[in-house]
């Protein structure tokens, strides 16, 4: 994996980060917290997607975002548990690391030729 995919990743975590965020800040420091992890979030997957195809940098982006945030609501605040949403969380990180499998990289395709 190189770095353009490590900054999608990231990118992802620290969209958790600040959804989260936007749900649970409570005074000037939280909002700030919040804003910068937006921010920080936002330029790793702009970066990544003028190397990588950005279809799929989003796609990976937003859908490892979605799971990771659905996944703390559970965990940390008390958001209900449902074997329905495990199975779709499931499903949609199946989709996100095909495609990500399956999509190729342009710098390495202008090494090769």
């Amino acid at each position: 994996m190189n770095n353009h995919w490590n900054r999608v990743f990231i990118a992802a975590f620290l969209e958790v980060l600040w959804v989260i965020g936007l749900a649970h800040s409570y005074d000037v420091w939280t909002w700030i917290g919040t804003v910068i992890a937006l921010i920080v979030s936002n330029y790793l997957m702009i970066t990544a997607g003028q190397v990588l195809p950005a279809g799929t940098v989003y796609s990976v982006f937003v859908g490892l975002g979605t799971a990771g945030t659905v996944i703390s609501e559970i965990f940390f605040f008390g958001e209900s548990f449902k074997w329905e949403k495990l199975l779709l969380i499931l499903l949609l990180l199946t989709g996100v690391f095909g495609l990500k499998a399956v999509t190729a990289d342009k710098s390495k395709e202008g090494v090769d030729s």
